[in-house]
C-alpha cells in the first residue's frame, strides 16, 4: 500500500549552533559521560568544541564542563554535527588529558559490565582509568609523536629456540588433555582447569609464565590476571627468567600511581604483547587479546569493593567474547560457579587423567576416619592429633623420603584473636567500641591482658555484661599461637609463620615448621614433606552458603603444595567426615562441585539463581520494590525481606532464574534511575550476585 502522507510537519526541535566570531570546527558537538555516581545521569550530554580545543578534544579523553552550577569531569565519547537536545549548550571548559585515553573497546566492555551489573557506565569506568599523571601523560604523547614509541620485543619459543641460561622449565602441556587448542591463533574456546600440583613444573604461575612466552614467540597477546601481590610477585619473577623484566606489562595497585599510569600508557600505545596484573589488570587497554588466563577466578580479591561491585571472571569472560579470546578460568580446585559454566557448556572442562592425578597427589589422612579414630580416641577434642604430631615428625626426620619442610594451616593470624566468657560462652568485646577482644601474645596471656582488635584499647578488668564472670578461655588460636604450641613439641626445628601481616612467598627446601593462614602458604620449590590442615571444624562451623567451597579450596591449595604420596607426601586434616573431606581425602574437587551444583539446582540456590540485593534506608528500599515491575509473575512476592542489618540500614534479596536477567537486571537499573531523577530514593545500593550475603 502507498506510504500516507502527514497531516502537518512538526517543526525542528533542536537547537541549533549558537554565532561564534571564528566558526565552529567540523563535527563541534561533543557527546559527552559525566563522572558523576547519579543513577540518573547515566547517559550523553551534548558540548560544543571551540576552535582552540578541536585539534585536543578526540574521543576519549577526560574533559572539564560545567554542568547547572557546579564543573564536573567528563569522557569525550563522540563527536559528532548533530545536537540531541533542546537546551541551550556550551562549549568544554577543559581538555584534561593529552592522549585518549579511554578506549573505544574498553569502553564498550565497560557498558556491557555496567549492563551485566545493574550499574552506571561512569562508576565502571572508575575502575578502569588509573589516576593520571600529567607529567608521565606529556612524555609517552611525545615519544608517540616523535614516532620512538618502542615495539614488542621478540620473544623466543620454548619449542623451537633453547632456552637461555636460568630460563624456567618449559611446561609439558600434552599431560593436559584437551589443550592442544590453547595456542592456535584464531581459536575462541573458553576453558575450566584444575592443576592437580603447584609447585616444581606444575606451579601455577611458572604455567601461566609458559603459556605467555609461547603466545607472544608467535605474536599472540596474553592477559594473566591473578588474585593478589603474592601471585604477582611469582608470576613476575617467572616471566622475567622467560622474556625478560622489559618483555611485559604489570597492573597493579601496589605499584604507585606513577608506575601504574606509565605501565598503563604503554599497554595503550602497544608496547606490550604479555599483560598481568591483579584485579583492575582486566581492563588493560589492549587492542586486540588472544587469550585470558584468571588464576583462582572466585577469589574474593578478584571482586571490585566498590559498585557496581564486578567479579573478574565475568568480565573476563565477556571481553573474551568481544576480543574472540581463548579464556582459561584455572585453579587447584573448581569453584561451583565455574563448574556450573561447564555444565552448560559455556566452558570447556581440560585437565590431566587419572592417573596423572594419583601419581602427583600426596596421601591425605583425616583424623575423623573411623580408622583413625579408634586408635586415637582424643583425636575429636585435640586441636593437633597424635596423628598430625607423628606426619610432622616422621616428615622432618625423613623417614618416608627426603626430610623436608612442614606446611601448618591455621584458620586465624594472631596469638588467641578471639575470646570468650569462661561461664556463658559470650564473646568477649571491647567496652568503647564492642571489638573483639583478643591475646596478642604468650605475656599478655600470663598478665590476663585482652587487646581490642579494632580500636586497639587494652582490657585489664574484663566482666562479661550477661553473667559477671571475670574468667575467659580461648577461641581460635592463631599463627602466634600455634608457632609457640609446636616451638616446645619440636623445640630443635625452625618455625615460620606467614599471614597477611607478615607474608612469605617461597621457602628453602630443609627441615622447618611453616604456619600460614589460608592464602598465604609460601612455596617450596620441590613441596611439603607433609601438610597438617588445623581448625577444620572451625572454619566449616562459619555462616555463608559458600563457606563449604571456600573451606575446600583453601585445603586443596595447601594439599597440591605437598610431595607425591610416593615421595612421602601426607596431609593431615582434623575434621568431621563430611563431603569436602571426602572431597579431599580423593583430592576430587571436581566431582565435589558436580554434587554441590546439582543440590543448589534442586533448591533454587546461586549459582543456579541470580541475586539481586537492595542496601539501603527502609522506607527507600520498600518504594523500590514496590515500583519496580517484574518481569513475571508469582503467586507469593520473590523478595526477601527487607530486614535490619544494622542500626539504619536494611537488605532486601530478589532471587530470578537465569533466564530472566537480561530483564530484571535493566529493570531494577531504570527503577533506580527514575526514584533518583524524582528524588525519590537516593541512597539505595543495588549489589547483582553478592557472595557475603548468602
Amino acid at each position: 500500500m502507498p506510504e500516507t502522507d502527514a497531516l502537518f510537519d512538526l517543526p525542528e526541535s533542536r537547537a541549533k549552533l549558537p554565532p561564534a566570531r571564528d566558526g565552529w570546527p567540523e563535527q563541534p558537538v561533543a557527546k559527552i559521560l559525566l563522572e558523576t555516581p547519579v543513577p540518573h545521569l547515566d547517559r550523553l550530554f551534548d558540548y560544543l568544541i571551540s576552535r582552540e580545543l578541536d585539534e585536543a578534544a578526540q574521543p576519549g579523553v577526560r574533559v572539564k564542563v560545567r554542568f547547572g552550577h557546579q564543573q564536573l569531569f567528563g569522557w569525550l565519547i563522540q563527536r559528532s554535527e548533530t545536537i540531541d537536545t533542546t537546551s541551550r549548550l556550551t562549549t568544554i571548559q577543559k581538555v584534561v588529558s593529552v592522549m585518549p585515553v579511554l578506549e573505544p573497546n574498553v569502553l564498550a566492555l565497560a557498558q556491557q559490565v555496567a549492563q551485566h551489573y545493574g550499574s552506571i557506565t561512569a562508576d565502571v569506568l572508575r575502575a578502569v582509568i588509573p589516576r593520571r599523571m600529567a607529567g608521565v601523560e606529556r612524555e609517552v604523547a611525545q615519544q608517540r609523536d616523535d614516532g620512538s614509541t618502542p615495539q614488542p620485543p621478540a620473544i623466543e619459543h620454548p619449542g623451537e629456540i633453547p632456552l637461555s641460561e636460568g630460563s624456567g622449565p618449559e611446561f609439558r602441556w600434552d599431560l593436559i588433555e584437551g589443550a592442544d587448542q590453547l595456542f592456535s591463533p584464531g581459536h575462541a574456546e573458553h576453558y575450566a582447569l584444575s592443576l592437580p600440583s603447584a609447585f616444581g613444573s606444575w606451579d601455577a604461575m611458572g604455567v601461566l609464565a609458559d603459556a605467555a612466552q609461547r603466545l607472544a614467540a608467535t605474536e599472540q597477546t596474553s592477559l594473566l590476571i591473578v588474585p593478589d601481590h603474592k601471585h604477582l610477585s611469582r608470576l613476575q619473577r617467572q616471566l622475567e627468567e622467560r622474556v625478560g623484566k622489559h618483555g611485559f606489562g604489570l597492573l597493579s595497585g601496589e605499584q604507585g600511581n606513577t608506575a601504574r599510569y606509565r605501565t598503563f600508557l604503554k599497554i595503550l600505545t602497544g608496547q606490550y604483547r604479555i599483560v598481568i596484573g591483579t584485579r583492575s589488570a582486566i581492563w588493560a587497554p589492549l587492542e586486540h587479546i588472544d587469550l585470558i588466563a584468571v588464576w583462582e577466578p572466585t577469589s574474593d580479591h578478584l571482586i571490585e569493593p566498590r559498585t557496581p561491585y564486578f567479579h573478574v571472571h565475568s568480565v573476563a569472560r565477556l571481553r573474551a567474547v568481544q576480543h574472540g579470546a581463548r579464556l582459561l578460568l584455572a585453579s587447584t580446585s573448581r569453584a561451583i560457579e565455574v563448574q556450573q559454566l561447564v555444565a552448560n557448556a559455556e566452558v570447556t572442562q581440560i585437565g590431566v587423567d587419572r592417573s596423572v592425578r594419583n601419581a602427583l597427589a600426596p596421601r591425605v589422612v583425616a583424623t575423623s576416619d573411623s580408622f583413625h579414630a579408634e586408635r586415637d580416641p582424643l583425636a575429636q577434642i585435640a586441636r593437633i592429633p597424635h596423628n598430625a604430631h607423628r606426619a610432622a615428625r616422621e616428615a622432618l626426620e625423613g623417614k618416608h623420603g627426603p626430610p623436608g619442610p612442614v606446611l601448618v594451616q591455621v584458620a586465624r593470624a594472631g596469638f588467641i584473636p578471639g575470646l570468650f566468657c569462661a561461664r556463658c560462652g559470650e564473646s568477649a568485646r571491647c567496652r568503647h567500641c564492642v571489638g573483639p577482644l583478643g591475646y596478642t601474645d604468650r605475656l599478655a596471656v600470663q598478665k590476663h591482658e585482652a587487646t581490642c582488635r579494632w580500636c586497639g584499647i587494652k582490657e585489664r578488668n574484663f566482666a562479661c555484661p550477661q553473667c559477671a564472670s571475670r574468667q575467659l578461655r580461648a577461641g581460635a588460636r592463631g599463627v602466634h599461637r600455634t608457632a609457640d604450641e609446636l616451638g616446645r613439641a619440636f623445640p630443635m626445628i625452625p618455625i615460620m609463620s606467614s599471614s597477611a601481616d607478615h607474608l612469605l612467598v617461597t621457602i628453602e627446601d630443609r627441615p622447618a615448621l611453616v604456619i600460614a593462614t589460608p592464602g598465604a602458604e609460601p612455596i617450596a620449590p620441590n613441596g611439603y614433606a607433609a601438610a597438617l590442615l588445623l581448625d577444620g571444624d572451625a572454619q566449616l562451623q562459619r555462616e555463608g552458603l559458600n563457606v563449604p567451597e571456600q573451606v575446600l579450596g583453601h585445603w586443596m591449595r595447601a594439599a597440591t603444595l605437598v610431595r607425591p604420596a610416593t615421595d612421602g607426601g601426607v596431609v593431615v586434616v582434623t575434621a568431621e567426615y563430611d563431603d569436602a573431606v571426602a572431597s579431599l581425602v580423593q583430592m576430587n574437587p571436581i566431582a565435589w562441585a558436580t554434587r554441590q551444583l546439582a543440590q543448589r539446582q534442586q533448591l533454587g540456590l546461586p549459582p543456579a539463581m541470580r541475586v539481586a540485593e537492595l542496601l539501603g534506608p527502609l522506607d527507600e528500599i520498600q518504594r523500590m520494590m514496590r515500583q519496580t515491575p517484574l518481569p513475571y509473575q508469582s503467586e507469593e512476592s520473590p523478595w526477601i525481606g527487607p530486614v535490619l542489618v544494622d542500626d539504619r540500614t536494611h537488605r532486601a534479596l530478589l532471587f530470578f532464574p537465569q533466564h530472566v536477567a537480561d530483564q530484571v537486571i535493566p529493570t531494577l537499573k531504570t527503577t533506580r534511575a527514575q526514584l533518583s531523577a524524582r528524588g525519590e530514593s537516593t541512597a539505595v545500593r543495588l549489589r547483582i550476585d553478592p557472595t557475603d550475603v548468602l
